[in-house]
Order: C-alpha cells, then sequence, then structure tokens
C-alpha cells in the first residue's frame, strides 16, 4: 500500500509582488457595527465634555467685606459625606474655582485658615449655636443667577457696607475666623 506525502511545503517569500498589494474588502456588517462603535465614542466624548460644571467662589470677610485667601477649599456635593479636595482649583487672584460633575444638585463649601488646621464659620450660619453644622446651596440657583450667602457675620446697621452682587456662575462666600468660646469648645 502506498500514502500519499502529507507534507505541505511552507511558504518561504511573500507572494504578493512589490506595488501590487491585496485591499481589505469588509463586510457590510463589520462596517455597521465600526460606525456604530465610532458614533458611540464620539456621543460618549460629546457627554463627557458637558459633564462638568464650574463654580467660582469669592471667599470675603464677613465684617468687612474684603477678600480672603483661604488656605484651601473643601467641597461636597449632594448630601454626601466624602469631601472633595480635588475639584478645588485656587486662583492668583484670592478666587477658588470648582469643577463639579453634571450630577450635582446641592453644595456645601468650608474655607479653612492658619495651613489647613482651621476652618472659617460660614457667615449664615454664624448666630447658631452650632456653627460648625453645614449649609447646602442649590448648584441650578448659582450657575443661573449667582448665590451670596445671608451674612449674618455683621451688624444689620453696617450690612450695607459688605453687601455684594453674585454674577452666574458665582458663589460669595461671607466667613470669619472662630471667636475664642468656639475655639475652647474644640
Amino acid at each position: 500500500m502506498c500514502t500519499r506525502d502529507r507534507r505541505i511545503p511552507v511558504q518561504t517569500a511573500n507572494r504578493t509582488p512589490v506595488g501590487k498589494r491585496k485591499t481589505i474588502h469588509v463586510g457590510p456588517s463589520i462596517g455597521r457595527l465600526l460606525m456604530f462603535v465610532t458614533c458611540l465614542n464620539m456621543a460618549c466624548l460629546v457627554q463627557f465634555s458637558r459633564a462638568q460644571e464650574k463654580i467660582t467662589v469669592r471667599v470675603l470677610d464677613g465684617k468687612t467685606g474684603e477678600k480672603i485667601s483661604p488656605n484651601n477649599l473643601e467641597a461636597r456635593i449632594n448630601r454626601q459625606q466624602s469631601y472633595h479636595i480635588e475639584w478645588v482649583k485656587m486662583n492668583d487672584d484670592g478666587t477658588v474655582q470648582l469643577t463639579l460633575p453634571d450630577n450635582a444638585t446641592a453644595l456645601s463649601v468650608r474655607a479653612t485658615y492658619a495651613n489647613s488646621i482651621d476652618y472659617y464659620v460660614n457667615c449664615d450660619m454664624a448666630r447658631q449655636k452650632d456653627t460648625s453644622a453645614e449649609s447646602w446651596y442649590p448648584v441650578k440657583d448659582i450657575l443661573t443667577d449667582g448665590l451670596a450667602i445671608p451674612n449674618d457675620c455683621v451688624k444689620a446697621k453696617d450690612a450695607d457696607k459688605v453687601k455684594v452682587e453674585a454674577k452666574p456662575g458665582e458663589l460669595v462666600l461671607f466667613v470669619r475666623k472662630l471667636n475664642w468660646k468656639e475655639q475652647a469648645m474644640q
């Protein structure tokens, strides 16, 4: 009995002559899939590019109305417990730029002083017994009209001296340092 030789000769060189490259034809289903994936990626990029809101925060002394440059600013959104310092960018002019995600509906901010050891008291909470309580500000109102928090750190007769207007996309935060009683309680 005789068996055929089953060895296949090995290809040792490129059989396509130079200048005669073959074109790859993509079937209609693969072409549609590639087009779909490309469109999906572009839609995600567009969604991501508008997924962040920017808010400018001006920190002012509640008694004098002068600009204060805090050491740091801590931001929280949607009544969550985690602080997000990575959203904060301190500018040279003393303002703070916050970059918030698109799902942010409420914002709480706290400024620090003395090398970020002590927190300023927000002046909308200055007359409360617990001055460390946090205030939540609506992000939508800040973006559309701007928001200047109420200033309870100044007496009523001097309120006109420190009154400021907030621009759209701006949060004006009136603060004061801890008094001696508050420092003793810590």
